[in-house]
């Protein structure tokens, strides 16, 4: 123990002592300048505001500040593709230069998907398919056919798309809708002189419905009137199948206005008052005034009961 103490006390001691506190200080202060070079002590860079700019923007705003960065994307049907949604760390915190700043961007290219089956759907249930597989409804067109507002045909970029086929997320399908009035034509029947139920009748029978019915202020019995006029006219020809045809009820039907129904109405003024019989019953008086020509009486009228009496009286007289 007494050497210990002795060799504490000896000069050699003292000066390792004092190197060795040297060494200690030399080496904390080489650590503490190295950490403040390589941490860049006091030095900061305020992230720029990235959020809302165009991937390419974006880009060459974090490589003038002198900071890094590392893109995800991700997709959204109605935002701008290459558009930053998100950086982390936010607008104004301030890091080191180099420091790694993340972006969320959307993607310039969108997933694809199978289009489904929305042929013969109604077009509510159409656009709720196209919904439900982040597709957009374009232009909608219509075309005759009798099924009213059912999709006959679907479109892409111009050109009728199949069931399955795999198109980008977002896309515009335009759609082909059938009109409710078909594809074929038929002639207008006329209307005018006929009864309300009768028009009906006719109107089914040609494939025709009944539109808008407009009373006469005298109508008071609709069950005496009859159809006055008629829109579409039968001077319009064809129209298509299931088309309306709008009619008006009076108490009589406008004479003339009855261009095909004339016949069917002009003999009826004509039979009650009958003045052409007369000539014909002139000709006849003149035929009795010739009796005086018992061979021409004889020979047209009866003459067998002529000869029968001119026999009888012959043998009498004899």
């Amino acid at each position: 123990m007494s050497k210990v103490v002795q060799y504490l006390q000896t000069p050699a001691f003292r000066k390792n002592l004092i190197a060795a506190f040297v060494a200690i200080i030399c080496l904390f202060l080489a650590v503490y300048v190295g950490l403040k070079i390589y941490t860049k002590h006091d030095e900061s860079i305020a992230v720029p505001k990235i959020k809302g700019l165009h991937i390419n923007a974006a880009i060459q705003a974090l490589e003038d500040a002198g900071l890094e960065y590392q893109i995800d994307s991700v997709y959204q049907m109605d935002a701008k593709p290459g558009l930053v949604i998100e950086q982390d760390p936010e607008q104004g915190f301030h890091v080191k230069s180099g420091r790694t700043i993340y972006l969320t961007i959307i993607t310039q290219v969108a997933p694809e998907v199978s289009f489904p089956n929305i042929k013969d759907k109604t077009l509510i249930e159409a656009t709720a398919i196209l919904k439900n597989h982040n597709l957009k409804i374009g232009d909608t067109s219509y075309v005759a056919d009798i099924a009213r507002d059912i999709v006959l045909d679907a479109q892409f970029a111009g050109q009728s798309i199949r069931n399955g086929r795999m198109i980008p997320k977002g896309s515009r399908i335009d759609l082909v809708l059938g009109n409710g009035l078909g594809a074929n034509e038929v002639e207008i029947p006329n209307l005018v002189g006929l009864p309300l139920n009768e028009a009906k009748f006719a109107l089914t029978g040609a494939g025709l419905g009944l539109g808008t019915v407009t009373y006469d202020p005298n109508v008071t019995d609709t069950t005496t009137a009859v159809i006055s006029a008629q829109s579409p006219g039968i001077e319009k020809g064809l129209t298509s199948l299931g088309a309306k045809i709008d009619v008006t009820l009076s108490l009589t039907a406008p004479t003339p206005t009855t261009g095909t129904s004339g016949g069917t109405t002009t003999p009826k003024p004509q039979g009650n008052p009958t003045p052409a019989n007369p000539p014909a019953a002139k000709p006849a008086a003149p035929a009795k005034t010739t009796t005086n020509n018992p061979p021409a009486k004889a020979t047209n009228t009866t003459p067998p009961a002529g000869q029968k009496k001119e026999n009888k009286s012959n043998s009498l007289g004899f």
